[in-house]
Parts: C-alpha cells; sequence; structure tokens
C-alpha cells in the first residue's frame, strides 16, 4: 500500500492525514541530546551517516510519524560550495560572507559538491533501509533566496538587510548567486532522490521579507525551476515548498512553484487556507510550536479546528514551523493522539 504521506502529496483526501514535524529530531528530545554530545558538535554529527540516521529515526520510534525528514542543515550546501561554515555555541551558524561578484566567481561549481556531501547521501541510504515499509522518508534543502540571505550576511539576521542591500547594490553579483545556489540545489536533492529520498521539500524560511515582484522573483520563480528540473530527472517525484511568513501570498503559490503541496505557517488561519491555498493542492500544517510547549486543552482544541478545517482535501498536518527546545515530549504524543482519535470521538 502506498504510504500515507506520499498518497496526500498526489492529492488524496484522508480521513485522518498524515502528520510529521518540522525539526522533529531534535533539542526536545532526550535521545537527541545524548547522541549529539556523542558526536562532539552539529556538523559532525550531520556528516556522521551513522549518527545522522539515529537521530532521523529516533522520533519515529517514540511517536510513529508518518514520515521522517533527514537530518541535515541547509547550510551544508554552501560549505559544499566553498563557504567556510561553523557553529557557534548558543549562537548559532557562521559563515564567511560574499559580498561581490568576484566572491561569487570563487565558488565551485555546482556539480562539485558531491564529494563534500557524500556523507549526507550515505545517510538517506541507510534511512532508506531503516526505515519501518509504512514510513516515507523526506529529503530537503534550504530555498535559494534563504540560503543566499545567509551567505551574504554569514549569520542569521532579523531582517535580511544584507542580502537585501546586495540585490539593491550589486544585482549581477547577487542574481549570480542566487544561480550557482539554485544549480547546486538540484544537485543536491537529485542525490537524495537517487539515494532513496521519496519526496523532498524547498524551505524558504526567509521568504516573507521579500514582497511583491522581489517575493515572485527571488522566492517563488526560484523554487519553480528547482521543481520542475526535480521532476524532469525523477518522473512523478512529489515536492513541497514552504515560502514561510507568505501571507496572502500563499494563495496561487502551488501553481507558482511548480510543487505538489504548499507547507503553511502559522499567520494564515485554517479556514482561509482551507479556502484560497488548499484549491490548488495539497496543504501542509500549521499548528502553532508554541502548543509543544503549552499543550493541554487549547492544544487539543486547536488540533481538531486544523483538522476539521482541511478535510475536504489533501492534507498533511505539521507545525506552522520547527518545534521548538522547550517542548515537552508528551505534548507531541497529545498532538498525534489528538490527530488520530475517530473523528466522531
Amino acid at each position: 500500500m502506498t504510504k500515507l504521506l506520499l498518497r496526500a502529496l498526489a492529492g488524496e483526501t484522508l480521513p485522518v492525514p498524515p502528520i510529521w514535524m518540522m525539526r522533529q529530531a531534535g533539542r526536545y528530545l532526550p535521545e537527541y541530546r545524548a547522541t549529539r554530545a556523542e558526536a562532539g558538535d552539529f556538523l559532525s554529527l550531520c556528516y556522521n551517516p551513522e549518527l545522522a540516521a539515529e537521530v532521523t529515526l529516533q522520533p519515529i520510534r517514540r511517536f510513529r510519524f508518518d514520515a521522517a525528514i533527514l537530518f541535515a542543515d541547509i547550510l551544508l550546501v554552501p560549505q559544499a560550495l566553498g563557504a567556510d561554515l561553523w557553529f557557534v555555541t548558543g549562537e548559532g551558524p557562521r559563515l564567511s560572507t560574499i559580498t561581490d561578484g568576484a566572491e561569487v566567481a570563487k565558488l565551485k561549481a555546482p556539480d562539485a559538491i558531491h564529494d563534500t556531501l557524500a556523507p549526507i547521501y550515505e545517510t538517506v541510504r541507510r534511512l532508506s533501509r531503516d526505515l519501518p515499509p509504512e514510513t516515507a522518508l523526506i529529503g530537503f534543502a534550504g530555498a535559494p533566496w534563504t540560503v543566499a540571505t545567509y551567505m551574504i550576511a554569514g549569520r542569521g539576521t532579523p531582517d535580511q538587510a544584507p542580502a537585501h542591500a546586495l540585490m539593491r547594490d550589486d544585482p549581477e553579483a547577487f542574481a549570480a548567486l542566487m544561480e550557482r545556489i539554485e544549480a547546486a540545489t538540484v544537485e543536491y536533492l537529485s542525490r537524495q532522490v537517487e539515494a532513496g529520498a521519496e519526496c523532498v521539500k524547498l524551505f524558504d524560511s526567509w521568504a516573507g521579507s521579500l514582497s511583491g515582484e522581489a517575493f515572485e522573483r527571488w522566492s517563488l520563480a526560484p523554487m519553480k525551476r528547482i521543481t520542475a528540473a526535480l521532476k524532469d530527472r525523477h518522473a512523478g517525484l512529489p515536492v513541497i515548498a514552504f515560502p514561510r511568513g507568505a501571507g496572502t501570498a500563499y494563495e496561487g503559490a502551488h501553481a507558482a512553484t511548480g510543487a505538489d503541496c504548499i507547507a503553511l505557517d502559522d499567520g494564515v488561519t485554517p479556514d482561509w487556507a482551507a479556502k484560497h491555498v488548499q484549491t490548488g493542492g495539497c496543504v501542509q500544517g500549521n499548528l502553532a510550536s508554541s502548543h509543544m510547549v503549552t499543550g493541554g486543552a487549547a492544544l487539543v482544541r486547536e488540533v481538531r479546528r486544523i483538522r476539521e478545517a482541511f478535510s475536504g482535501g489533501p492534507h498533511v498536518f505539521n507545525l506552522g514551523h520547527g518545534i521548538t527546545p522547550d517542548a515537552d515530549p508528551d505534548n507531541v504524543a497529545l498532538m498525534i493522539d489528538t490527530l488520530r482519535e475517530t473523528v466522531d470521538a
């Protein structure tokens, strides 16, 4: 039988939607913290296929999600292209910066990334072998705009101002960087699929800092080209696109990205999204991550509300963003139990 996630992504309306959770392998789980300590640091964990597969499998063992998502990081692609990458404890990632066309030109060719990323593909192969037969495997990458914001600023920023500045002041260098990231992303995701990923997701986490023509040109259009290239290489491959923060611009996003499913943040209501986005195809989301911390009756009510709002079409239940380190695993279990309860309970 086809896996529930793949059925939903193909457009099937299911009595109970499949469920997985962004960042479901992470710091809220004690077993993850133990494995990360064994690895020594975050990048060592990402590049160790045995341990990366282990942390990917941990939430599947504990919660029986319908899908696992590869444990990796969106900044591995910049590193594979030649950027320096390191993590500062308590502060997050740091990258060497790209500030002009000459620095873009020094980056590796998109098809030269695979030696660096070979351990990631091995992790996918291990997961394809070791996951339960009913559990789908999701590969992923950052979308070009979001990856570019980190490469230009060298770190996460509140408003992605450095990337906006380069876009404005040196549009040729900015476009060249975006093109390089886009081509590398196709290569990276294609290899994940060859290794066993059954669908892929593009995370454009900072799409909401773009608007109007810039949003269409630098968020939606690159995702559409990546999706088309992947589907050309891998016929029937399901793709999930997440232009986080898009607001009312989520409407029409299926056509604008070519994706089979649009992931929604919690900035839009399920009722609005069912009327304006789900008409285009499968949607994913969109429980507020804060419910994983607070739990209780409010969590139960919101899970039921989201399930009901999207019950008329294909839906993958998920959070509106990643689970936070202060979440209570018991609340994750409550979310899943509530979603899977009989509708007339």
